[in-house]
C-alpha cells in the first residue's frame, strides 16, 4: 500500500460501519511491517486508532487489528503505545483475551504482543527516563493480579493442537522467566527496592506446579519439532541457566528457607531411632533419650550430620560446590522417599565406619555429575546456535528432554549408587572410585538415550545395567585417557612387550619339544574281513611315534613304538634323531580345530595303550635339502622328506610346528600361538600401566619443571667427582 493511502486508511479504519474497520485493518497488518510505511502511520495518529481498535472490536477485526501491532513491534516500532496513561488498561484487556477468549486467531495475537512487552526490557537498555514497571513483567502484574488464572491458561495452551499457538505460549513462558531470572531489583518512587518478581524460585515452582515440565516434555518428545524448535530449545537453555543460579546460591544458615531444608533432613531421618556411633540399637537410644529427659536436658548427638552422610558436623559448608541445587535434590530425595531414607540409615547404622555408604556425600555427587552431563554451565544459548548450524540430520541429538526430568535422574543416578557401592564392596576411601564409575554409567544410558525414550526406561536402565560391563567401559576410557597422556611412550612399551610376548612364547613352544610327545601313525587300508588291525599294526612296531628334543637344542630324537607306554621313553631309548642344522622347512596342514574336537574336548581318558581316533587332521613334515651344497651356493636346491608327525589334537599341533619353526629362527603361523602372545602383551601391558599414577598425568608438570636454572654467580671452577 502506498503511503499517500494512509489518510483514506485512517478514514476507513474509524468507520462506524464493522465490515469496512475490517476490511480496511486487513491491509493494514499486510503493510504495517514496511519501517517507512510504518513511520508516516504512527506519526498521522494511528497508534491511537489501532489501540481503540483493540480495546473496542471483536472477531476478525481484533485478530487482525492484535496482528497488525505485533508486526508493528516487530520493526521495533510503536512502543510509545504502552508508555501513555492508557498503557495499562491496553495490557490488562490484553491479558483478558487470553484468560477469556476461546478463538485461536486471538490468541495468537494477544500472545505475540505479550511477548514482544516482556522481552523489550531485556533487548534494549534502560533509559533512565523510562518509567519504571513500562516493559518487562512488571508490565504484565498488575493485570496478573486481576486475573490470577492466567499463567494455568497460558501452560493449557501448551497442548493446542494448534503449533502457532502452542509456539507463542512457550515463548511467553520463556521470556517471562528469562525476566524473572535477568532483570535487576528497581527502585520505585519512594525509594524501595522491589524485584521483578517477588522471587523468581517460587515463581518458577508455580510455573512447575502447574505442569509445565510435563507439558514442555511431552513436546519435545512429539513430532511438532519443526514449528517448535526455537521456543523449545530456548526453554532448554533456559532450564540450564536456573540450574546454574541454583547452583551458585551459597547455602546460608542465616536464611530461613536453608536452615528449614536442613531441619526437614534431620527430622526425616527419624534421629530417635538411629544408632549411637555406631556401636548402640535403637532400644539403647530410645533410653538415652528418656533418661536426659527426666533429668531436664538434652544431649546432643556427636554424629548429628556425620551419620546421614556428611564428613563433618558443618553440614552448610559442604554445599560448596552443589550449592543451593544439592540442597534441593537431597531433601527432594527425602522428601519422597523418607521410609528408604530412613531404612538406608539404619542399615549403614550396623556397619563398620568405614564401610557405610555417606548417604548425602553420594547424593551432593550425582548432583555434580548430572550437571557436568547436561553442561549446565555453558551459555544458554549454545543450543540454539547449533540448531541454526545443522543440517538437519542431527538436529534431534541437540534436544536433551531427559534435561527436564532432573529430580527422577537424580534420584535414580542416587539408588545406582548405593547398588555399585554394595557390589564393589567400596570403603570410604573408595567414594571417588564409585563416583566415577556413576558418572560412566550416567553418560552411557542417559547420553545414549534417544529423544523419544521415556524416562521410566531410563530409570530402569540405571538401576539394572550390568555392573560387569560397566567395569569395562571404565577400562576402555581409562584406556583412552592413557592413550592421550601416554601415546608415545605406551606404543613403545607395547612394541617391547610384543617381542617379550613372542620371546616368552618362543620358550614355551620348545619346552614342549623337550619334554616330548606321543604320535599317532596312520593305519593302512586292510579288508575288513581280516584280523584286528590294531593288532598287525602293533605286531609289525608301526603303531606310535615318540619324538623328543635334546637338551642341548640341536637334535631331534625320535623312534617308532608298537605301543603307548605308560612311562614316555627316555632320550636314550629314541634310537633315531635328525640335527636341526640340516632342516630345510617344515610344512604341514594345521586347520582350526573340528567341530568334534569342540565339542567333545575331554572325554574319557584314553588308556596308554588305546589308539587314539584314526582321522587325522593335521601332518607335520620336516625337509632337508637333497644337495646341501648346491642350496648353499644358491642353487635350486630339491627338497626331501625327513619325519613326518601326526599330532593327535590342535593344540599339539601348534605347539610343534611353530616350535620347529621359532627353532629355526622363524615366525609362528598358527592362530593359536599368536592368540597366547597377544594374551601375554596384553597382560604385561596392564601390569605396566600400574605404574602410571593417574593424579601424576592430569596434574601436569610439578611447578618449576622445565625452568633453566641461573648461572648468575657462578664461575668456571667446578670439577668432576668420579
Amino acid at each position: 500500500m502506498d503511503q499517500a493511502d494512509i489518510p483514506a486508511l485512517l478514514t476507513r479504519l474509524t468507520s462506524d460501519e464493522d465490515a469496512v474497520r475490517k476490511m480496511a485493518v486487513f491491509k493494514l497488518q499486510s503493510s504495517i511491517n514496511d519501517p517507512s510505511f510504518a513511520d508516516v502511520f504512527i506519526s498521522t495518529g494511528g497508534l491511537l486508532i489501532l489501540r481503540r481498535l483493540i480495546m473496542g472490536t471483536s472477531g476478525n477485526t481484533l485478530a487482525y487489528s492484535l496482528q497488525s501491532l505485533t508486526r508493528l513491534l516487530e520493526v521495533d516500532m510503536g512502543w510509545d503505545i504502552f508508555e501513555g496513561p492508557g498503557a495499562a488498561d491496553l495490557i490488562e484487556h490484553i491479558v483478558e483475551l487470553i484468560v477469556t477468549n476461546p478463538l485461536v486467531n486471538i490468541l495468537r495475537g494477544a500472545m505475540s504482543i505479550l511477548v514482544a512487552i516482556v522481552s523489550h526490557s531485556q533487548s534494549t537498555p534502560r533509559s533512565p527516563l523510562r518509567t519504571p514497571g513500562t516493559f518487562g513483567f512488571r508490565a504484565l502484574k498488575p493485570a496478573v493480579a486481576v486475573y490470577p488464572s492466567f499463567f494455568e491458561l497460558v501452560i493449557q495452551q501448551l497442548e493446542s493442537a494448534d503449533h502457532a499457538l502452542c509456539a507463542n505460549a512457550l515463548m511467553l513462558i520463556n521470556a517471562l522467566v528469562r525476566d524473572a531470572v535477568s532483570s535487576d531489583p528497581v527502585k520505585d518512587s519512594n525509594g524501595k527496592t522491589s524485584n521483578t518478581i517477588d522471587d523468581w524460585p517460587k515463581f518458577v515452582k508455580r510455573l512447575q506446579d502447574l505442569g509445565l515440565i510435563r507439558a514442555v516434555f511431552n513436546l519435545m518428545q512429539s513430532s511438532a519439532l519443526q514449528d517448535l524448535a526455537h521456543p523449545l530449545l530456548e526453554f532448554q537453555s533456559l532450564t540450564k541457566v536456573l540450574l546454574h543460579k541454583w547452583k551458585q546460591v551459597r547455602v546460608d544458615l542465616e536464611r530461613p528457607e536453608h536452615r528449614r531444608a536442613l531441619k526437614g533432613l534431620h527430622l526425616a531421618s527419624a534421629p530417635t531411632r538411629d544408632f549411637v556411633n555406631g556401636t548402640g540399637g535403637s532400644i539403647g537410644r530410645l533410653a538415652e533419650l528418656q533418661e536426659s529427659g527426666k533429668k531436664g536436658s538434652r544431649k546432643h548427638n556427636p554424629e548429628k550430620w556425620r551419620r546421614l552422610g556428611f564428613e563433618t558436623e558443618s553440614p552448610a559448608s559442604e554445599f560448596d560446590q552443589a550449592g543451593f541445587l544439592g540442597m534441593m535434590d537431597l531433601t527432594d530425595f527425602v522428601r519422597k522417599n523418607e521410609d528408604t531414607f530412613q531404612k538406608l540409615l539404619l542399615e549403614q547404622s550396623t556397619k563398620p565406619l568405614q564401610d557405610r555408604c555417606p548417604i548425602a556425600r553420594a547424593s551432593l555427587a550425582v548432583t555434580l555429575i548430572l550437571y557436568d552431563h547436561f553442561d549446565c554451565d555453558k551459555t544458554d544459548m549454545e543450543d540454539l546456535r547449533g540448531y541454526q548450524l545443522s543440517d538437519g540430520k542431527q538436529v534431534d541429538k541437540l534436544y536433551r528432554p531427559l534435561l527436564l526430568q532432573w529430580t527422577k535422574l537424580h534420584t535414580a543416578g542416587l539408588y545406582a549408587f548405593f547398588r555399585l557401592w554394595k557390589a564393589t564392596g567400596a570403603e570410604q576411601w573408595d567414594f571417588d572410585k564409585v563416583a566415577e564409575l556413576v558418572r560412566i554409567l550416567i553418560d552411557q544410558v542417559v547420553g545414549q538415550a534417544g529423544r523419544g525414550k521415556d524416562v521410566v526406561e531410563v530409570e530402569e536402565d540405571l538401576l539394572e545395567y550390568d555392573c560387569g560391563r560397566l567395569r569395562e567401559l571404565q577400562m576402555e576410557l581409562l584406556e583412552l585417557s592413557f592413550e592421550d597422556r601416554w601415546g608415545h611412550y605406551l606404543l613403545q612399551a607395547r612394541s617391547d612387550l610384543s617381542q617379550e610376548s613372542l620371546t616368552f612364547i618362543k620358550e614355551q613352544r620348545i619346552r614342549c619339544l623337550l619334554r616330548g610327545s606321543w604320535f599317532q601313525k596312520p593305519a593302512p587300508r586292510t579288508d575288513s574281513r581280516a584280523g584286528s588291525s590294531q593288532t598287525r599294526r602293533a605286531a609289525d612296531g608301526t603303531l606310535w611315534r615318540y619324538a623328543k628334543l635334546s637338551h642341548n637344542r640341536r637334535y631331534l630324537h625320535y623312534a617308532d613304538f608298537a605301543l603307548r607306554t605308560g612311562k614316555d621313553p627316555t632320550l636314550e631309548s629314541l634310537g633315531e634323531k635328525i640335527d636341526l642344522r640340516t632342516i630345510s622347512s617344515v610344512v604341514s596342514n594345521v586347520t582350526a580345530p573340528n567341530e568334534d574336537e569342540k565339542s567333545k574336548p575331554s572325554e574319557s581318558p584314553q588308556t596308554p595303550s588305546a589308539p587314539p581316533p584314526s582321522r587325522h587332521t593335521t601332518k607335520i613334515t620336516i625337509y632337508s635339502y637333497v644337495n646341501p651344497q648346491e642350496a648353499h651356493n644358491g642353487g635350486e636346491g630339491k627338497e626331501e622328506p625327513l619325519l613326518t608327525l601326526h599330532p593327535m589334537n590342535h593344540t599339539l599341533a601348534s605347539e610343534w610346528l611353530d616350535g620347529l619353526l621359532m627353532l629355526l629362527d622363524q615366525a609362528p603361523i598358527t592362530a593359536e600361538t599368536h592368540k597366547l602372545i597377544k594374551l601375554v602383551e596384553d597382560y604385561g601391558f596392564k601390569i605396566r600401566r600400574l605404574n602410571f599414577r593417574t593424579d601424576v598425568a592430569y596434574a601436569g608438570p610439578p611447578k618449576g619443571a622445565g625452568v633453566v636454572p641461573s648461572r648468575e654467580g657462578l664461575d668456571d671452577d667446578f670439577w668432576y667427582d668420579i
